[in-house]
This record gives structure tokens, C-alpha cells and sequence, in this order.
């Protein structure tokens, strides 16, 4: 396999436009994250704190995951057929972002599991497109770089967006008025998203010239494609969902309540510098890196739900770096296996299936939960060595150097 490269030089006023537009997502990415990231620190104790039990946040995060990524099936190959990846991002953000601070008048634990449902839907709409757009960019900068950057920008804010409802939890007491600061980003996010959209109202502009990927058949997508799928599904399968190790902490009173939101906020700040490594590894050896991520996501599981104290706090950082592997190399590569004109529906394809994983995963890992923590971290393991196993095959079939 040939490491992916960038078509064009870093230098130049195309690179220029394409690394503006690149730092404005990703300063969506940030607000936004500062938003639904800081109410996803506190969601497993909140949920608990209105009486649901391991089983329904099991669910209600695995339910909530396979919404946000199998509805971008549907919403990548309409932004694709429409032409409207603008009108797919605002739509999806606003109910993305919107639904965040109105968890704070959620009064029983449906109310709450519907809002962040909602939250999940929103996000569906509006990141096939959102990410068919960054790729144009990325086409001219280096696919690792752009979506690394964007990532680390994204975490950036996960990082802000937990300290800031940690500030609130511990002057207030409660969750309440935490999830209720939430809405000033949320606005401030769909204020710079509007900016972006007219400064670069065509970002597919932005693609730089040379080969393109290898087109979907009549029959489908290339072998290759579904393998990675698949490794990627293994990989979200057994990747534990914070809600739910968070919930672990607060029913075994491994950390104190202020301290869940913190390491939440630690997780983010590992899951940005990661993602900026795994980026530049990735535009220089290719989808194997991913291997490592895959270990490491393992290691977390044990650490975080066995380790008392101290494995809470490394267990979250080691958390971190396979999120951040994930949310930056296995989107930067997707794009290596659609043309232009078919990458909302290869990232909607991919999200569905990662997305399907997920839920099963975290259903599965909620319910094993209540049987045996041990069993769990198991799980974890089988499904993660399951991952690597694939992703090292799907990078021997991986297409040529293209822009990608």
C-alpha cells in the first residue's frame, strides 16, 4: 500500500482558501463540541440522577450512536443526489446544537433520552455532507492533516465544553444549570457556520485536479471498501461509551461527581493531540497505524472500569487517543475509495455501518455490565483484536495514490 499524499503543494493561494476553509469548520467543530460534548460528560449521572438503570443507558447512548450514524446512510446519498451539503449542515446543526440545552427541562429520563436522540439525529443530517466538504479541502492539504486539524479543533472544544459544565456542576450543585449555559456556544457555533457557508458558498471548488478514486460498480462499492467497514464497525463495537463508563464511576463511587466532567475533559484534550499524530502517521504510512488505535481503545476498557483512581484517570487519556485515531484517520480515509461526486454517500454507507456497531456494542456492553464488569472488558478485547485484524487487510487493498 502507498501512503496517501496531498496533490498539491501546502504553499500557494488554492492551498491558502482550502486551509481557511479547513480552520472555519473546524471552528463550528470547536463551539459545537463545547456544547454537546460538555453535556455528554455528564449524561451517564444525569440519566442516573432521573432513575435509569445501567441497562437503559446502555441503550439509550447505543440507540442514541446508531442514529447519528445510520440515518447519514439516508442523509449523505440526498446531499449527494441534491447538491445541498449546505442546506444538510445548517439543518443538522441547528437541531444538533439546539437540542443540547433543552435537556435542562427534561424532568424524567425519557424526556431526556428523546432530547439526546434528537441531538443524535441532528448530527446524522448534517456530517456526511459536512465531511464531503472538508474533503474537498483536504484534497489539496493532505487528507490526515485537514481531518486531524479539524479533529484537534473539534477537541478543543470537547476539552472547554467539560471544564465549563464542571465549573457550573461544582458551583451549583447540580446538572441543571450546566446544560443550561450550553446554549450561548450552541448559538455562537450556527452564527460561524453561517459565515463559512458565505464565504465558501461552493466548496467543491476546493477539490484539487488529478486522479480520482476508484468508482462504485453496479455492484457496489470495491471489496476493499467493506472490509474497511467492517473493521470499522469491530472497532466501534468495542469501544466503550464514556456515558457508561461515566455511569460506572458515579454507582461504585470511583471519583467524586466534579471529577467526571474533568476527566471527560482530559479524554477530549488527548483525543485533539492525537488526532493531530494519527493524522500526520496516516498521510505517511497509510491505514495501519489504526492497528495501534485499536489496542490501545482495548486497554482503555480495562484501565477505566478495573483500576480504581488511578485507572479512571489513565484509563480516560487512553480513551482519548483511540477516539481521536477514529474521529481523524478512519474519516480521512474513507475518502480514498469515492469520487468527488459520491463521497456523502461513501461517508453515509460507512457511518451506517459504524453506526449499527455501535448501538449493538454498547446494547451489548450495557447488558453485560450488570452480569460482570470482567465480562465487558472481554467483549472489549474480542472486538478490538477483531479490528485490527481487518483494518490490516483492508490497507492491502486500499487504492492507489490518488488526490487522496
Amino acid at each position: 500500500m502507498t501512503p496517501s499524499t496531498a496533490s498539491s503543494s501546502p504553499a500557494g493561494p488554492a492551498a491558502r482558501r482550502a486551509w481557511r476553509f479547513v480552520l472555519l469548520l473546524g471552528l463550528v467543530s470547536l463551539l459545537a463540541d463545547v456544547t454537546y460534548e460538555g453535556a455528554r460528560g455528564i449524561v451517564g449521572p444525569y440519566l442516573q440522577a432521573l432513575g435509569a438503570s445501567a441497562a437503559a443507558v446502555g441503550l439509550a447512548v447505543g440507540a442514541g450512536e446508531f442514529i447519528g450514524y445510520a440515518l447519514r446512510l439516508v442523509a449523505g446519498y440526498a446531499s449527494d443526489r441534491t447538491g445541498r451539503y449546505w442546506l444538510f449542515t445548517g439543518v443538522g446543526y441547528g437541531l444538533n446544537l439546539l437540542a443540547v440545552p433543552l435537556l435542562a427541562l427534561a424532568g424524567r429520563w425519557p424526556w431526556a433520552v428523546a432530547l439526546l436522540l434528537l441531538e443524535r439525529f441532528g448530527k446524522a443530517l448534517r456530517s456526511p455532507a459536512r465531511d464531503a466538504m472538508l474533503s474537498h479541502a483536504a484534497s489539496r492539504v493532505g487528507p490526515g492533516k485537514a481531518f486531524g486539524l479539524h479533529e484537534a479543533l473539534d477537541q478543543l472544544g470537547a476539552v472547554t465544553g467539560p471544564l465549563l459544565v464542571a465549573a457550573v456542576v461544582a458551583a451549583t450543585g447540580g446538572y441543571r444549570p450546566a446544560l443550561a449555559v450550553l446554549a450561548g456556544p450552541a448559538l455562537l457555533a450556527l452564527l460561524t457556520l453561517t459565515v463559512a457557508w458565505r464565504l465558501y458558498p461552493h466548496p467543491q471548488r476546493l477539490e484539487a485536479p488529478g486522479p480520482t478514486a476508484p468508482r462504485a460498480t453496479s455492484r457496489g462499492w470495491p471489496r476493499g471498501f467493506w472490509l474497511y467497514v467492517l473493521a470499522a464497525g469491530m472497532m466501534a463495537a468495542g469501544f466503550l461509551d464514556f456515558a457508561l463508563v461515566a455511569y460506572h464511576w458515579a454507582q461504585r463511587t470511583v471519583v467524586p461527581p466534579a471529577w467526571v466532567p474533568l476527566l471527560y475533559a482530559l479524554a477530549m484534550g488527548v483525543d485533539a493531540l492525537a488526532a493531530l499524530a494519527f493524522g500526520r502517521a496516516y498521510d505517511r504510512w497509510g491505514l495501519r497505524v489504526l492497528v495501534v488505535a485499536a489496542g490501545v481503545s482495548a486497554l482503555a476498557v480495562a484501565l477505566a472500569l478495573g483500576w480504581g483512581v488511578p485507572g479512571a484517570v489513565l484509563g480516560a487519556a487512553l480513551w482519548g487517543v483511540g477516539m481521536g485515531a477514529q474521529e481523524s484517520v478512519l474519516r480521512a480515509g474513507v475518502a480514498r475509495w469515492a469520487p468527488a461526486a459520491r463521497r456523502a454517500t461513501a461517508y453515509g454507507v460507512f457511518n451506517a455501518g459504524y453506526g449499527l456497531a455501535w448501538f449493538v456494542g454498547s446494547a451489548a456492553m450495557g447488558w453485560l455490565y450488570q452480569t460482570s464488569v470482567t465480562a465487558v472488558v472481554v467483549f472489549a478485547a474480542l472486538m478490538q483484536a477483531l479490528a485490527a485484524f481487518l483494518l490490516w487487510r483492508a490497507a492491502a487493498h486500499q487504492p492507489p495514490t490518488t488526490n487522496f
